[in-house]
Order: structure tokens, then sequence, then C-alpha cells
């Protein structure tokens, strides 16, 4: 069947084998389901004129000023049950330029995997298994950070999570009061900072965590005391002896 167009060619797109097939006219004049279609992230997706963002700041040692990431989400399905935040760019400025040409890379290959769609928080877990050769550093809070790309890993965790592709693994209220039951019973035990004229590290939730605690494997954090002969994390919760 010769098909002959008449109109200006404005773009074109090669169909895959597990495509599906376009509709005929028969088949597109047919009514359509009352349940409407989910549309899901894929790289056939447009991008819209207007898409919802987050920025977010890294201060690193290891740079004289400060990382911005921008991390523009598409809203797919708005307006219905279905209605989803998934993220389609990403973008890092910055005032240093000694790095723009890595890091403009780094950007057009996230923002590439973001919109080829699926399971894409594979990137949170292969960034920040990135180590720096110079060493890594503490950010606020305690927490460990092997190197700026897995900062900025931490920080494509962070937005995940924002918009519900991660879901952080629940603690229960058990879990939870034994973990401040212990913290409690080791500063008891303990001198304060202010005795000691010592600076205990914050927590990312505002507490201060011992000036002695050693870093946690699990979490990360500078946290891990000795309590009862056993190492335990008075961030996580976590115990060498289970």
């Amino acid at each position: 069947m010769t098909i002959k167009i008449e109109k200006k060619i404005k773009g074109y797109q090669v169909v895959k084998p597990d495509d599906k097939p376009a509709e005929t006219p028969k088949a597109a004049a047919k009514p359509k389901s009352a349940g409407a279609e989910v549309i899901q992230m894929h790289e056939s997706v447009e991008r819209p004129e207007v898409l919802v963002g987050s920025t977010y700041k890294i201060k690193s040692p290891l740079f004289e000023h400060a990382l911005y990431v921008t991390i523009n989400d598409i809203v797919l399905n708005q307006g219905t049950p279905h209605e989803q935040r998934r993220p389609f760019e990403i973008f890092i400025n910055s005032k240093n330029m000694d790095h723009f040409q890595w890091i403009v890379a780094l950007t057009r290959i996230m923002s590439a995997v973001f919109r080829k769609g699926g399971d894409v928080t594979f990137l949170v877990e292969e960034m920040k298994a990135v180590f720096d050769p110079r060493g890594g550093y503490f950010k606020a809070g305690g927490v460990y950070m092997p190197s700026i790309v897995a900062e900025i890993g931490s920080v494509i965790e962070q937005h995940l999570k924002l918009i519900g592709m991660i879901k952080d693994p629940d603690i229960s209220d058990s879990q939870r009061a034994l973990m401040e039951e212990k913290r409690a019973a080791y500063e008891s035990g303990q001198k304060t900072a202010e005795d000691t004229d010592m600076p205990a590290a914050e927590s990312a939730e505002g507490g201060a965590f011992p000036a002695s605690a050693s870093l946690c494997s699990k979490c990360n954090t500078k946290a891990l005391v000795l309590m009862d002969n056993c190492q335990t994390c008075l961030n996580c919760g976590y115990s060498k002896c289970g």
C-alpha cells in the first residue's frame, strides 16, 4: 500500500519489532475503552513546556565553590489515579569551571538514562561506590562521602526518595525505642561534650553523636560506639552483635 506524503516531514521514528503496530483507519475509528492507558516513562515521551524541578546544594572541601544540582521531573498521567513523577533531566552548575567537561558529560549521560525509563535507581549505588584516590570527606552530620561523585549520587537518592521511586526501610517502633534507649544509656555514662571541651558530631536530625564515635559501615555516619562490649550505631541502630 503506497501512501503519498503531502505535508512537510518534521520528524521520524524507527519502528522496532517489539513496538506496538500503528493504528489502521479502521482501528482508529473504533471507540476507545473506558479505562485510559497508563503512560510509563520511555525515550519516546516528548519534553513538555514546563517541568517540575528541585535544586540541591553540595558544599565539598574538594571544591572551592558549591555545586548546585538541579533535577527536573516530568509528571505522567497528570490528574489521574496513576499520576507519578519521574526524573527527566539533570543539570549541575558551579562557579568552578575546572571540572566543567566531566560534569557536562555526566549530566548528559544521566539525563539519557532518565529518559530511557525503567528502573533508574541503580545510578545511586553505582555513583555512591566511586572513591576519590585523594580520599573522601565528612559532610554535615558526620556522614562520610568517598568522593564528590558519591555525594552527587546521594543527592539523586534523596530526590528519588522525594518522588517515591526509592522507599526507606521502615524502622519499627520497638527498634526506634531501643536506639533511643541505647543512646541515652551511652550518654549517661559519658561526659558531655561541654565538660571535655570536645565538639560532638551533629546528626542529620539535629542531635549530637559523641566525638569519639567511629564510622558505621552501614549508614556511613560517625555514630558507632562501644556499648556492653558491642559496637552499636546510635544513628541507624546497627549492631555487630545482632
